[in-house]
């Protein structure tokens, strides 16, 4: 038996016992008059539950432990990758293995489930993704590449939400293309600028590590009162600040950037440092991709590692834009994208580790996000660790915002 007969058959299964449980309901609805005396007193039928009834469930330890590696190991690229997290989603044992078996994106260079969005990337290489924008709907969307030619669709990874205010302007940032607002239990974080558009903050609805300070402010406590689950609102914590220099003189040129990351140490870059990785979404978050709705964490844990400010403060890591070159035969500034970049904008910038980390190296020759232009709406997005996918996103829509003091 192949596995996608397998796959099909758990679905199958599943979608049996959900059935039944309706056909039970309808079946008390449509009873007559006489009956409805032995129907009020007959005992309410059983709850379902499809993810423990599930004949997979039973199945020896040892060998469905080899059965999803095999799975995993087979499955190394979307959209093939897709049975992997399907696995995760066919009953409680199946999650907890699949879970223990894929490793974080800054081991395996995969991203699997949402929650990888969220860890630090590759150490060894950048994943290669790419933003498309739509202008008349001030929406952006984040894609990972799945070819070089980026002539495919791409796997869908996030989505964010231009939304001017008075004073600032929002970029709100979901899982779901369909659904980013605060309230929703896709949204995951969000980036605000301030009135002239060269400060920025990076918020993550949730901690991103072990004794992480919410920001007080007015969205905070709008976003709680409108959570289904008040339990765990989402919340306001700053893990970035970016800023762009002012150019008071008026002179075109490139941007200068600026960022520290609050929530990764600057350690993090040195060998054998570490950045804080959340492992799982709280309660009332999505667990998966929003393609298997059946999967969804039962804890309101958030697993992370050791707060690396925890006794004493260190130092936040530090980014800053890779100098460009002016080349005399082009007549522009120019900057190695290794073939990534084919556009000239003002918005192309290479990040790497800025000298207040401390003494120069190796490491901060190391392009950690790269940024730029191949088409009129379309752009190439490369991360690597110490950021995640999420904050790598937000720090290069910092870009598309209109900078008045800046140029």
């Amino acid at each position: 038996m192949s596995f996608r007969s397998i796959i099909q058959d758990m679905r199958d299964e599943i979608g049996n016992i959900s059935r039944k449980g309706i056909e039970v309901k309808i079946g008390y609805g449509l009873r007559s008059r006489s009956h409805r005396a032995v129907v009020a007193n007959a005992p309410p039928p059983p709850p379902v539950d499809a993810l423990g009834q599930s004949c997979w469930a039973s199945m020896p330890p040892e060998l469905l432990r080899d059965v999803l590696v095999r799975i995993e190991e087979s499955e190394g690229a979307w959209p093939p990758r897709r049975d992997v997290a399907a696995c995760a989603g066919v009953c409680r044992s199946w999650r907890d293995i699949m879970k223990e078996i894929v490793k974080t994106p800054e081991v395996s260079g995969k991203l699997t489930f949402p929650i990888s969005l969220k860890q630090p990337g590759p150490r060894d290489f950048p994943l290669q993704c790419f933003i498309k924008r739509n202008r008349a709907t001030q929406t952006y969307y984040l894609y990972l590449g799945l070819t070089q030619a980026l002539t495919d669709d791409g796997k869908f990874l996030l989505a964010a939400r231009k939304c001017r205010r008075p004073t600032c302007t929002d970029y709100l940032i979901s899982l779901d293309v369909d659904d980013m607002s605060k309230g929703s239990s896709t949204y995951i974080g969000k980036l605000r600028s301030n009135f002239f558009g060269t400060k920025f903050t990076v918020y993550d609805a949730q901690p991103p590590y072990d004794g992480a300070i919410i920001a007080k402010c007015r969205s905070t406590r709008v976003v709680g009162s409108k959570q289904v689950s008040p339990r765990i609102p989402a919340g306001n914590y700053p893990v970035a600040h970016i800023s762009y220099e002012l150019n008071v003189l008026g002179s075109r040129g490139p941007r200068r950037m600026h960022c520290v990351v609050d929530s990764i140490p600057a350690s993090a870059i040195e060998p054998g440092g570490s950045a804080p990785t959340q492992t799982e979404f709280p309660l009332n978050s999505l667990d998966s991709f929003p393609s298997i709705p059946f999967f969804r964490s039962k804890s309101a844990r958030i697993e992370n590692l050791p707060s690396p400010f925890s006794g004493q403060k260190e130092a936040k890591l530090v980014l800053k834009n890779k100098a460009p070159r002016w080349h005399e035969q082009l007549q522009c500034w120019c900057l190695n994208f290794r073939g990534r970049v084919t556009v000239a904008s003002v918005k192309n910038f290479q990040l790497v580790a800025s000298e207040e980390n401390g003494p120069a190296s190796q490491e901060e020759e190391k392009v950690i996000l790269q940024f730029g232009k191949v088409g009129k709406d379309l752009f190439t997005m490369d991360y690597r660790y110490p950021i995640s996918a999420f904050q790598a996103f937000a720090l290069c829509l910092s870009s598309f915002d209109t900078k008045i003091a800046c140029e």
